[in-house]
């Protein structure tokens, strides 16, 4: 009885350990959801919405410099924008702090992240969004709708988040804009 008990015990602990291994994955919508414009400001000011990224795929990550998950997350953030960032592919971290673009400056400063900052100081993003907690991602097409969310941090530059979004970049290529 022992014997099966301590057996039952491992493959529990087993389990639960290779579930704590898996990125959080990031489930495709079966059609693609409309995005509300979002208006937000860059490092200087400049009023931005995610029309400056059409025809890429971004990565939407709606966070807070006061938000542990998405401090822990950012260094993984920064490292998928420069795997996978480019012509058909971004990152876009979005800071909902009060304290401003000065605050989430700092913080890329402290840890090393070069990723550009963008704010939107009264959080309309997350009413606009409907989302409850940070962080909170958004995978937007190249016509910007929305494939997938995700509530709650991932490691985005682990093996798998990083095969699943390669396969969402070659499913939605780029799209060039007619003149």
């Amino acid at each position: 009885m022992r014997a099966i008990l301590s057996a039952l015990v491992f493959a529990v602990l087993a389990t639960a350990s290779a579930w704590a291994e898996e990125p959080a994955a990031m489930a495709l919508h079966e059609e693609p959801q409309s995005v509300p414009v979002l208006v937000f400001a860059d490092e200087s000011g400049k009023p931005r919405t995610l029309e400056s990224w059409r025809n890429k795929v971004v990565l939407l990550n709606i966070w807070a410099t006061w938000c542990a998950p998405c401090r822990a997350e950012m260094p993984t953030l920064a490292r998928l924008q420069e795997r996978l960032g480019g012509e058909g592919f971004e990152v876009v971290a979005l800071s909902v702090d009060r304290a401003g673009a000065g605050a989430v400056r700092k913080f890329f400063d402290e840890i090393g992240v070069g990723l550009p900052v963008f704010i939107d100081q009264d959080g309309a993003a997350l009413r606009s969004l409907s989302l409850f907690g940070l962080p909170a991602t958004l995978l937007i097409g190249p016509d910007g709708n929305e494939l997938a969310r995700l509530a709650g941090p991932a490691e985005w530059d682990s093996p798998e988040m990083i095969a699943f979004l390669t396969s969402a970049i070659e499913r939605h290529p780029q799209r060039n804009q007619t003149p």
